[in-house]
């Protein structure tokens, strides 16, 4: 496939969560395990942001002036968080369905968002530039997992920082993730995650090296069952985030 013909969209994909649109506002309903890890990753989110750029971590609105993309972002779950921590947020999301969702409850809620149905790539041929792009829960739902990264690594400034959240492709995942999560606690849709797309950290790491990034951490995520709350862990083998940079400019 030529490279101008190539696309990051899973038609199949967009369709599944498309048909889910109406729920994502919904703690109870498909999107429950959203709601539950969103509280942990908004959180690594903004201190690491708040470490990267040197801001204030008591100020009520620690991301002002910075430009943040979250692409994928089904009904903004992440990106109105981001907005009400000072960001200027693009929420870009493939399934027009999700970008309605989510415009509407902007604006019920007073959140300012820039909600775009638009691709990666069409995001970067525009020119589009980012101090942070958020790429979480989506490349394990993508058609092209190294095109999407490199994609979205165009469009992080120089300086600037790209969150990745994924599942890994282990048995464990596929025991925990699939089997657990989506047949017997029924906490997913089944069919939500397929095991031959899950993507294990150094399939990510590979276009992000090679987009001239670099890799600053992994970090596991897990379910806490008696605590009921999603924890940071070293444990990469099921749920993991990695946080790359690209290099500031020398003056």
């Amino acid at each position: 496939m030529s490279q101008a013909a190539k696309t990051t969209i899973d038609q199949a994909e967009v369709d599944r969560f498309t048909a889910m649109a109406a729920e994502w506002w919904d703690p109870t309903g498909k999107f429950k395990p959203l709601h539950k890890f969103n509280p942990v990753r908004i959180r690594y989110i903004r201190d690491k942001a708040i470490e990267h750029f040197g801001r204030d971590a008591s100020a009520h609105r620690p991301l002002e002036g910075l430009r943040v993309l979250d692409i994928g972002c089904g009904g903004g779950l992440l990106s109105e968080p981001m907005a009400r921590l000072g960001a200027t947020v693009v929420g870009a999301d493939a399934s027009e369905r999700n970008i309605g969702i989510a415009s509407t409850h902007a604006a019920q809620s007073g959140v300012d968002v820039d909600y775009r149905a638009v691709t990666a790539e069409e995001l970067a041929a525009a020119g589009e530039k980012f101090d942070i792009i958020l790429n979480m829960e989506v490349v394990e739902h993508v058609a092209d997992v190294e095109f999407f990264i490199s994609t979205c690594a165009s469009m992080v400034k120089p300086g600037g920082m790209m969150f990745i959240a994924t599942i890994n492709r282990t048995m464990k995942a596929m025991a925990l993730a699939i089997v657990g999560a989506e047949y017997v606690l029924r906490w997913l849709p089944k069919g939500t995650h397929q095991f031959e797309k899950l993507v294990r950290p150094e399939e990510l790491e590979k276009p992000v090296l090679e987009s001239g990034m670099q890799i600053v951490e992994r970090k596991g995520v897990f379910f806490n069952p008696l605590m009921n709350q999603w924890n940071l862990s070293k444990d990469t083998d099921v749920n993991y985030m990695v946080l790359t940079t690209r290099p500031a400019r020398a003056d």
